[in-house]
């Protein structure tokens, strides 16, 4: 639903990209003088209307962040890092993340202390991406430099600023473009906050009723309920009491919820999801959770607490109730304490509030059966009877926490591209821990806790099929399947052994050719729909001329959202894509690529001049503004062996008809 609304949308919003290179920041200058070694460097930029700069922390797989490098040698130190101001943190609806940025104005400053008294002017440098409501311009480097003989005095307490640099040129910058559209309009950052905590909201509700039947829980529904009616002088008061009781159980988990924000902060909870240490700590947190459940050990508070609460339980009153309230909670933490873990885990990728809204969901459905049987204390004639059943859910859940768990190890690895546990690795291990559970729940395999199995039920058996078929589903997935069913939690194909199968090469025919049939020198591996590509343009020229074809040359990103949006619902129509594969040679060039050039291919930039391109990406980035005065992306051209157009470029293109016909256009001129 939420692609068709945004494919729908940025179909509205679609337009023709235009021959020109967009300038929407204007960077300045100033020093202030903290003591006679120390200074603070401030880099000010002004923004266009409509436009915004990310932070210098962005979450991966995010926006390019603005990074500042300053050129010391050994007359200065840094001091601390770069800090910004507070900016704004929006939950992103494309990168389905939260993320920082500023809007019209932002002030950066970097403390430093001079080593030598004759240093006169600091060099730097900052490499950024600004966006605006329908795109984004992918990272511009800009010289900045200081001029300490300008420095206005200022006591450590001030914090105003005194411009002494004017406004850095910003004419010929290089610029690595990722053409995105970033839709973040208040409405729509409303409506995205508003989404990710009601989905939290709802993922804490369904943990809650899930806890329930577990064998902490289930049992202490009829024995509570019981002794409210029991203890209380009439029905009223027993349901008034119950009631107050599940009031007492969710305060309790709210508070736990905006504890965490309290201690980590709204806005570092964001950071966990991005963090290699918190990962692998969720990942280690999950995997005892889950042999907790699977019956290895019992996680449990220590007793001292417990008895210490029950003792202040007996006193009667709303304290009394408040601290049975508090006993559940502490009595029960060896089954909701996953849950909670759980929840406080996948509220870090929201952030802000998102702990105590998961924690409101999560209590509030684990106090409702409370107020609900004392209301209505008939309904437990309905609640089957505790057994061996909950020992089996519990058991489910740990099979569950310990697939899960393995996410973060991912996320872990791919931050650090260790290829430690690539995408066959890792649904080897889905499948063995399903596996597992199939055999589970058909009775092959019996765990610490399990109760006698005489036969198994309808409902086990079922669920044991259901698991069995979902196991044997991912089973071509060791040989390159796309598994899109769990597509969002195995590595990407391209982060494999064998990233189309073992033993297998892409080609442009869209077969799939053994390792002994080579591939034309240079073609470009990783292009969707087993179409033959290049991204190294003198090879596909080569090549092109060699098979008598047109090039279709495809400036694009890695974080280049549109481009993704063609590739995935434009490229896939049957007669664009039989011309891509058999019509035209594909070029793909990454203006976003962070590779280095090999020693010698680092040329001098001819935008700056002095400075050196040294990445993929600015090679090509480069090359688009030079030849064809255009730095957004996706952006198409149609070019013959002389390299010269054969009709007008086009920018993202979601209409496939409209996009086909501007094919059919080049390659007819290219054959008359």
């Amino acid at each position: 639903m939420k692609n068709s609304f945004l494919y729908f949308f940025f179909f509205t919003l679609f337009f023709t990209t235009q021959a020109q290179v967009l300038e929407p920041v204007k960077w300045s200058t100033s020093v202030e003088k903290i003591s006679d070694t120390e200074y603070d460097l401030i880099s000010t930029a002004k923004i266009d209307r409509g436009w915004h700069l990310y932070s210098q922390s962005v979450p991966e797989n995010g926006p390019i962040a603005t990074a500042f490098t300053y050129d010391l040698t050994k007359d200065a130190e840094l001091v601390g890092n770069t800090s910004e101001e507070e900016g704004r943190t929006v939950d992103d609806p494309i990168f389905n993340m939260r993320i920082k940025y500023f809007d019209d104005a932002a002030e950066f400053r970097q403390r430093i202390k001079v080593l030598n008294n004759e240093l006169s002017i600091v060099k730097g440098e900052v490499e950024f991406m600004v966006c605006d409501d329908m795109r984004c311009l992918p990272p511009s480097y800009i010289d900045l430099n200081f001029d300490l003989t300008k420095a206005k005095q200022i006591s450590e307490d001030n914090t105003s600023a005194s411009e002494t640099g004017g406004i850095i040129d910003f004419q010929n910058p290089v610029k690595t473009d990722a053409d995105k559209d970033i839709i973040v309009t208040d409405k729509q950052e409303k409506e995205s906050d508003n989404t990710g905590l009601w989905t939290i909201f709802i993922l804490g509700i369904g943990a809650g009723f899930i806890a329930l039947f577990t064998p902490c829980v289930f049992p202490l529904i009829p024995m509570t309920v019981s002794f409210f009616t029991k203890q209380s002088k009439n029905k009223s008061q027993g349901v008034k009491n119950a009631i107050i009781y599940g009031l007492c159980i969710i305060i309790i988990y709210v508070i736990l919820g905006t504890g965490v924000v309290a201690i980590f902060g709204a806005s570092a909870i964001n950071e966990f999801s991005t963090s290699v240490t918190f990962n692998l700590l969720f990942f280690i947190i999950l995997v005892i959770f889950a042999v907790s459940f699977l019956g290895a050990f019992e996680i449990m508070l220590p007793q001292s607490w417990a008895n210490k609460i029950d003792s202040k339980a007996d006193r009667g009153g709303y304290t009394g109730i408040f601290f049975m309230a508090l006993a559940l909670a502490i009595v029960s933490f060896s089954c909701t304490g996953p849950f909670v873990g759980n929840i406080i885990v996948l509220s870090a990728t929201k952030g802000g509030l998102a702990p105590m809204i998961g924690m409101l969901g999560f209590s509030l459905a684990l106090a409702l059966p409370f107020a609900l049987f004392a209301a209505f204390p008939g309904w437990l004639n309905s609640l089957p009877k505790s057994g061996g059943w909950l020992n089996t859910v519990k058991v489910v859940l740990g099979f569950l926490e310990l697939a899960f768990a393995f996410k973060f190890l991912s996320q872990a690895d791919l931050v650090l591209q260790l290829h430690f546990l690539e995408r066959e690795v890792f649904i080897a291990i889905w499948i063995a821990i399903f596996g597992a559970l199939a055999f589970y729940l058909f009775g092959k395999i019996k765990l610490p806790h399990d109760s006698p199995l005489t036969h198994i039920s309808v409902g086990r058996l079922s669920l044991g099929l259901i698991v069995l078929s979902f196991t044997i589903y991912m089973i071509p997935g060791l040989w390159g399947a796309p598994l899109n069913l769990i597509s969002a939690f195995p590595p990407p194909l391209d982060y494999a052994e064998s990233p189309y199968g073992v033993g297998n090469s892409k080609t442009g025919g869209g077969a799939v050719l053994g390792e002994a049939q080579e591939l034309p020198d240079g073609a470009h591996l990783l292009a969707p729909h087993q179409i033959l590509a290049f991204n190294d343009y003198d090879k596909g020229l080569a090549y092109a001329k060699k098979v008598g074809k047109p090039i279709m040359l495809d400036f694009t990103g890695w974080a280049c959202v549109n481009c993704r949006k063609m590739e995935q619902n434009v490229w896939p129509d049957d007669q664009v894509l039989n011309m891509l594969k058999n019509e035209v040679v594909l070029i793909s060039l990454y203006v976003d690529d962070k590779r280095r050039l090999e020693e010698d291919e680092v040329i001098e930039s001819k935008l700056r001049p002095g400075k050196q391109l040294k990445y993929i990406g600015q090679k090509w980035s480069e090359f688009q503004t030079i030849r064809y005065k255009t730095n957004t992306q996706p952006f198409y051209v149609l070019i013959g062996h002389d390299e010269e157009n054969l009709n007008d470029p086009v920018g993202y293109t979601p209409n496939a008809q409209e996009y086909l016909e501007w094919m059919k256009e080049g390659v007819g001129a290219f054959k008359e």
